[in-house]
Formats: structure tokens, C-alpha cells, sequence
């Protein structure tokens, strides 16, 4: 067993008044252990190919091979619309946990979209909470850690419409959140919470529900794009009139993680362009990985490249593929690895 200082000082009978321990050790023997070399492993969010699967050009069962073959990584982080509500369906999970397990890959997240565990109605909120037991089910059997889930309406983020009032909604998001975490920790399975939309995207009000609900299985998955507090009102209410939209109010995303960190289970490496060295233009990436170095985090950092979407309804706005920007973005990420080793 080791020992405290406290222990083995009082097993030699000294005292800190009489004698110091520095005259009779090495000066070694307290000495502090060389720190780790900062490291974290590269995990692929399948939203990254969503104009490519909101098309038909690839579903979700080719998710795996694609990821492996043609990026090189070995980790995945599937999307709950993609699924096409196959979830439940033991021969689809069978045959995608082949897939994935005959490539030698990890499933590690699903980021489920669905009903509002944070309704202010509690008939509503149970049910929201009873219909993501069967992503925790999923998850389990994929064999992945944690699912994403949001603690908010995702069709008001879609229209425009304004979030429910913060305090209230602290209150009923800490209540379902913690009957789905009681769920999720009987199959050993962390439910982490990203900063998405409305609510979520005050960082202060999202810590605040983590502290409320004080369980070890929860967690955060601090997203690098989502901290827009207010958008611009969007034309259409779909997913390209909220991407025409303008952010109007920001809350500072340096800030944002920092305070996130000391809860993350996770990190979403969000990009969208780059510029001519290959830096994301948006974000700050050795500014942001520094703060996440002095956290101590080592897990997973998962590419979520926006921009192929956002070129399918802005052609002319200088965003690259999908393969290449999920190519640059695992570029960007190995470098500042590197440079912050």
C-alpha cells in the first residue's frame, strides 16, 4: 500500500518543528513525476458526410468502411436521423456492429436528436425521456460509451422560435436528464449533453443543470461552433433557412469550453473553412486545444466538418467537400497535437 507523507513521517517518530525530512531523503523521493506529454485520439461525427446522407448518396451502414478506408480513423460517432429509426431493429444493429467490429473499428457515440427530455410538461418530458431508452439499448449493444442528447426542442432551433425561459427550464432539464442518466447507468452508459442550441448555448445555465443533476455518468461534449445566444430570424423553417441565418449574439467560445472542461467527456472539433495554412477560420484551434491541454483531457476528439453541407445550400461560399474538409480538419488536429505535445 503506498503511503501518505503524513503516514511515513510518523512512522520515523519526526516532526516538521524538529527535523526536516530533506536531511535524511534524496532529494528525489517527493519528487513530482514527469507530466504526460498531452495526447488525445481522433474520432469521426458521422454528421460530417450529412449532405451526402440527406441525399442518398450514403447511408449509415457504409458510415464505417468509409471512415476507416478512406481517413485512416478508427472511431465513430453515429447520428440518430441516420439510422432511419432502425434502432430498435436487432438485425440492423447486428449487421452495423459486424460491419465495425469485422474492420476493427470502436463505435463510441450516437448524437440522438429526438423528443425533448426538457419539456416544461412532465407528462411530455416522460415520455421524451422513455423514448431515448431505446438509444441507450442501441448504444449498449454497439458497444459505444455514451449517447449525445440535447436539453431543448430541436424544432425550435429549426424555426427560430425562442427557447423556453431559462430558469424554468434549468429545473425541468435537470429532471429528465437525471431519470435518463438513472436509465443509462444501469447499462453502464454516460448520457453527455453538447451545447446545441437555445439554452444549451449559455454555457452558464448548461453547468449550472450539470450540477443539479450530480451524477458520475453524466457529462458534456463542448462543441467548438455552438455558441450562438441569438440568430437572425430564418425564411424557411428547415435545415437550409437555419443555415442562411446570422449569428447576432455570441457567447465567447474560448470562454464557453473552458468552463465546460471540467465536465467533458468528449470534445466535437467543429469546422467549417480554412484558410491558406490549413488554420480553420473560425476557430482559434491552438488557442482552443491549449485550454483543453491545462484541463487534462485525453479522450476523444471527434471531426465534425459542417462545411459539405452548407455548400449544398450556399454553392458559392467557399466551403470545400466533405472528404476534404474532413481530410483538412484531421490535419489541422494532428498538427496542433503535435505542436502542443
Amino acid at each position: 500500500m503506498i503511503q501518505t507523507r503524513r503516514q511515513f513521517l510518523n512512522q520515523l517518530g519526526l516532526s516538521a518543528a524538529s527535523l526536516s525530512l530533506a536531511s535524511i531523503l534524496p532529494n528525489q523521493s517527493f519528487a513530482h513525476p514527469m507530466a504526460k506529454k498531452f495526447s488525445f485520439d481522433i474520432s469521426l461525427a458521422e454528421f460530417s458526410f450529412a449532405g451526402e446522407l440527406m441525399s442518398g448518396k450514403m447511408t449509415n451502414m457504409e458510415f464505417p468502411a468509409r471512415t476507416k478506408k478512406e481517413f485512416g480513423i478508427n472511431v465513430l460517432e453515429y447520428v440518430s436521423m441516420f439510422f432511419a429509426n432502425k434502432h430498435t431493429d436487432p438485425t440492423y444493429l447486428k449487421e452495423l456492429k459486424q460491419r465495425t467490429d469485422d474492420l476493427g473499428m470502436k463505435n463510441n457515440l450516437i448524437m440522438v436528436d429526438g423528443a425533448n427530455i426538457a419539456d416544461l410538461d412532465r407528462t411530455k418530458r416522460k415520455q421524451a425521456v422513455e423514448a431515448h431508452h431505446a438509444w441507450v439499448d442501441a448504444a449498449q449493444y454497439l458497444g459505444c460509451t455514451a449517447i449525445r442528447v440535447n436539453l431543448g426542442d430541436t424544432s425550435k432551433a429549426i424555426t427560430g422560435t425562442p427557447d423556453d425561459p431559462a430558469e424554468e427550464a434549468a429545473k425541468t432539464a435537470a429532471d429528465g436528464y437525471h431519470q435518463l442518466l438513472e436509465y443509462a447507468a444501469k447499462q453502464k452508459m454516460d448520457v453527455i449533453v453538447e451545447n446545441h442550441f437555445g439554452n444549451s448555448t449559455d454555457i452558464d445555465w448548461l453547468v449550472g443543470v450539470l450540477k443539479q443533476v450530480n451524477m458520475p455518468n453524466a457529462g458534456l461534449l463542448p462543441d467548438f461552433g455552438n455558441f450562438c445566444r441569438q440568430r437572425s430570424k430564418p425564411e424557411t423553417n428547415d435545415i437550409k433557412g437555419i443555415m442562411s441565418t446570422t449569428c447576432l449574439k455570441e457567447y465567447d467560445r474560448y470562454e464557453g469550453v473552458k468552463k465546460m472542461m471540467p465536465y467533458a467527456k468528449g470534445i466535437s472539433a467543429k469546422t467549417h473553412k480554412f484558410d491558406a495554412k490549413g488554420n480553420e477560420t473560425e476557430t482559434d484551434f491552438r488557442r482552443m486545444f491549449k485550454i483543453i491541454k491545462d484541463a487534462g483531457f485525453t479522450g476523444y476528439v471527434g471531426i465534425e466538418y459542417e462545411g459539405g453541407l452548407m455548400s449544398m445550400y450556399n454553392p458559392t461560399g467557399g466551403y470545400i467537400p466533405s472528404s476534404a474538409g474532413i481530410k483538412a480538419t484531421k490535419t489541422l488536429l494532428e498538427r496542433v497535437r503535435t505542436e502542443l505535445a
